[in-house]
């Protein structure tokens, strides 16, 4: 029998919120040294990466992953920098997708697509805040996407993400629908 995670809209299995996590936790991975610049000495957005590749192994979903997201969110709070913040930010969700929630509302897209956003923002912002910077990363966050098509097929049972104020909900947009096209 295969494990599942329901109660809401529709189900998910665990294999797929482990993919939903993979994904969160390559682009999480990828800034992680953003953050680690700049705060060498907060391990707990790096202890956020380790718990979500726990549960992409193959462990259950446990507080683990809940209490690395939070303490990665709160580090992400007191960064010094945009980046840094983002970064952070990205690794906390990464932890927490192993709980995504099989609710049709357009704010899980989120928890899915945020920590490529995150990472397509700091591209920019490492780039001189360069927009083409960011599209060029929206892309290969899409790319990899597609590699792994359960993401998209669970992406897709959400309705489509909101087009935010801030440039981060501007790119987790693009994403999204470059995901859905």
């Amino acid at each position: 029998m295969t494990s599942t995670a329901s109660g809401g809209d529709f189900t998910l299995t665990l294999d797929e919120l482990r993919a939903v996590a993979r994904y969160a936790a390559d682009a999480a991975t990828a800034v992680l040294p953003v953050f680690t610049a700049a705060c060498p000495d907060d391990p707990r957005p790096g202890a956020a990466l380790d718990a979500a590749r726990v549960f992409v192994d193959g462990a259950p979903r446990t507080m683990l992953q809940r209490v690395t997201s939070l303490d990665a969110h709160r580090a992400a709070a007191v960064a010094p920098t945009e980046t840094a913040r983002l970064a952070a930010q990205a690794a906390g969700d990464a932890a927490s997708a192993a709980y995504l929630h099989p609710i049709a509302k357009s704010h899980q897209v989120g928890h899915i697509l945020r920590a490529a956003a995150n990472a397509a923002r700091i591209a920019e912002l490492t780039a001189g805040d360069d927009p083409d910077a960011g599209l060029a990363a929206v892309e290969a966050a899409a790319a990899r996407a597609r590699a792994m098509p359960v993401v998209v097929d669970v992406l897709r049972r959400y309705p489509p993400a909101h087009v935010g104020p801030s440039r981060p909900a501007v790119l987790l947009a693009a994403l999204d629908a470059a995901l859905r096209a």
